[in-house]
C-alpha cells in the first residue's frame, strides 16, 4: 500500500471516528467507533448466516430475532411488515397461538383509517377501560390514557440516560412510566406520569433505620407528578429475593435518592417490615390511599396461592382493598438474579394471571380491581393473550429497553451494557441520547397500540379489553385446538371488564 493510499485510509478512518463519537443516533457507534459498524454489517447478514449456519429467526431467546426486528422497526418507524408467509410450523408446533377473527367484521363509520383502526389522534391513543381507584372512591381515582405503560424499572439498575428517554417517550405517547424501586429521580421528571413503586428498601421514603418514612412519602408525591402507588412484593425477575446494588454502583447520585449510605452495597431486604400479613398489608394500602388521595396497588410473581385467596377473600367481606394487582411472569426481567431463581422460581405470567384472576373471580371481586399484565407481553399477539385473560393494561420493560437502545447483550447484571442502558458506566452512558431514543420508545408504544387495536377489530371488538377467552385458540401440534377458555377453564363471564366506567368508555 503506497504512503498516499495509507494516509488516505487513515484520514478516512479518523473521519468516521470523530462523526460516531458526536452522532447520537447509534449508542453502539459513540461507545465503539468504528469497530461499532461490524455489529451492524453481521445485523446486516446475520438472517443470512443464520439460516445456514447458526439458529432460525425464532430459536434465539429470551427473545427471538424476529421479535427484536419487530420492536427495532416499530421503534424506528421502518417498515416492520413481513412477507413470504410465516416461517413458522403452524400444525406441528406445540401450544401455537392463533387469533380467530371474524370474518365480517366492519370499523365504526366515520372513525377508522386505512388500516380500519378508530384514531382520534395520530398516536393511537388506547385508555384504559377501567378507572384506576375509581371502585375504590379514591380521591385521585383517573382513567389511563395508554393499557400499555413502561414497567418498573429503577434508576441505578438502568442508566440515567436509559431513565430519561423512556420518561420523555411516556409523555410523548401518554402512558404512564413505572419508577421501579430505586426511589424517584429527577431523570424520571421529564413530563412522564408516574406510577411510584415502593420495594422493600422504600427507597425515596426511606427511614434511617431501613423503615418507611410517611413524612417524606407525602413530600414526594406532593412534590412529583405520581399518578399511583405500586406496592412491590415481588417479581418476575428475582421472585421470592430482595434486590442487591453492588457498592461500586452506588454513586453519591443514587444514594442521595434512594436515601442509603454511599460506598455500601444496598440490599433489599425480600419481606416488608411495614406489615407481615394480608391484613396488615391492607392497612398499609388504605393508609397510604387516605394520605395521598391515589390509587394503591400491588405487584407480584405468583407461586403458593395462599396469599391471593387470603387477600381476595378479605375484599370480598370489608371495605378495605387494592386498587390495581400487577401480574409479574417468571419469564424474568431486567434485574439480575440466581440462575436458579430465574429458570425456576414462579409461574410464568399465563399460568400466573389466569389461576389468580379465578381466585377473584371465583369470590366475585374480580370486577373490583384493575388488572395489570407484566412479562414478555410487548408484542400485539402475547399482549392480546393477557387481555383475554382479564387484563385491562400491560406493562413492558426489556421490549422498552430495546426500544431505546438494547441489543440483548444480556450484560445487565454486570454494568458493562455496550448500549448505555444497563450500566453507570459514564462513557458507555454517554453513547444514549435520550431525545432521540424518547422518540423510539414512543413510536414502539403507539405502534403497540395501533396493532393491538387492528387485532381488536379483525376479532370484532372495538377495545382489546373485550377481547374474550375464546377470541383465541392455542394448537396442540396434533391437528387440535383448544380456546384460551378451555385451556385456562375460564367461565364464559370471566375475563371481560364491566361497569359504568367501562360503558362510559365504550358508548
Amino acid at each position: 500500500m503506497t504512503p498516499l493510499i495509507l494516509i488516505l485510509v487513515l484520514g478516512g478512518l479518523v473521519v468516521l471516528a470523530i462523526y460516531d463519537i458526536a452522532q447520537k443516533r447509534h449508542a453502539v457507534l459513540r461507545n465503539f467507533p468504528i469497530i461499532g459498524h461490524l455489529r451492524y454489517l453481521l445485523e446486516m447478514v446475520g438472517p443470512e448466516l443464520r439460516q445456514y449456519i447458526v439458529t432460525s429467526n425464532d430459536e434465539e431467546r429470551p427473545f427471538s430475532r424476529d421479535q427484536r426486528s419487530w420492536i427495532y422497526a416499530s421503534a424506528k418507524g421502518q417498515n416492520n411488515y413481513s412477507g413470504f408467509g410465516t416461517d413458522n410450523d403452524l400444525e406441528r408446533s406445540s401450544n401455537y397461538l392463533i387469533i380467530k377473527h371474524d370474518t365480517l367484521q366492519r370499523p365504526e363509520d366515520g372513525t377508522a383509517d386505512a388500516d380500519g383502526v378508530a384514531r382520534g389522534s395520530d398516536r393511537y391513543l388506547l385508555p384504559c377501560a377501567r378507572v384506576l381507584g375509581g371502585r375504590r372512591g379514591r380521591r385521585l381515582a383517573f382513567r389511563p390514557r395508554s393499557v400499555v405503560g413502561v414497567s418498573g424499572m429503577s434508576f441505578g439498575s438502568l442508566s440515567a440516560a436509559a431513565v430519561e428517554a423512556m420518561n420523555r417517550g411516556a409523555e410523548i405517547a401518554g402512558c404512564l412510566h413505572n419508577t421501579g424501586e430505586g426511589g424517584v429521580a429527577s431523570y424520571h421528571l421529564n413530563g412522564g406520569e408516574l406510577i411510584w413503586q415502593l420495594g422493600t428498601g422504600y427507597f425515596g421514603a426511606r427511614a434511617p433505620d431501613g423503615g418507611f418514612d410517611r413524612a417524606e412519602f407525602m413530600e414526594k408525591v406532593d412534590a412529583h407528578p405520581i399518578r399511583a402507588v405500586e406496592i412491590k412484593l415481588s417479581q418476575g425477575a428475582k421472585p421470592g429475593l430482595g434486590g442487591v446494588l453492588p457498592a461500586e454502583k452506588v454513586t453519591a447520585e443514587i444514594a442521595a435518592i434512594r436515601g442509603v449510605e454511599l460506598g455500601r452495597s444496598v440490599v433489599s431486604p425480600h419481606y416488608h417490615r411495614e406489615f407481615s400479613c394480608v391484613d396488615g398489608m391492607l392497612d398499609f394500602v388504605e393508609e397510604l390511599a387516605e394520605s395521598s388521595g391515589l390509587p394503591v396497588g400491588i405487584k407480584s410473581a405468583v407461586g403458593q396461592l395462599g396469599f391471593w385467596e387470603e387477600l381476595a377473600e378479605h375484599m370480598a367481606e370489608e371495605d378495605r382493598g387494592v386498587d390495581f394487582i400487577s401480574i409479574d411472569g417468571g419469564e424474568g426481567g431486567t434485574g439480575a438474579a440466581p440462575f436458579s431463581f430465574a429458570d425456576h422460581v414462579a409461574l410464568p405470567f399465563k399460568v400466573a394471571f389466569s389461576r389468580v384472576y379465578r381466585v377473584f373471580a371465583e369470590r366475585g371481586v374480580n370486577q373490583n380491581v384493575v388488572w395489570i399484565g407484566s412479562g414478555k407481553l410487548g408484542f400485539p399477539q402475547t399482549a392480546s393473550v393477557a387481555f383475554s385473560l382479564g387484563a385491562d393494561m400491560i406493562a413492558v420493560g426489556r421490549e422498552a429497553m430495546m426500544a431505546v437502545g438494547c441489543i440483548q447483550a444480556q450484560r445487565c447484571h454486570t454494568g458493562h451494557c455496550p448500549t448505555g442502558v444497563a450500566t453507570q458506566n459514564r462513557w458507555l452512558v454517554r453513547g444514549l441520547d435520550p431525545t432521540s431514543k424518547a422518540g423510539r420508545l414512543a413510536n414502539y408504544v403507539v405502534t403497540l397500540r395501533k396493532e393491538l387495536k387492528l387485532i381488536s377489530r379483525a376479532c370484532g371488538v372495538p377495545h382489546p379489553a373485550l377481547l374474550t377467552a375464546d377470541h383465541l385458540e392455542v394448537l396442540d401440534g396434533h391437528f387440535h385446538g383448544n380456546s384460551i377458555r378451555e385451556t385456562f377453564g375460564y367461565r364464559e363471564d370471566w375475563g371481560i371488564p364491566t361497569g359504568a366506567d367501562v360503558d362510559e368508555l365504550l358508548a
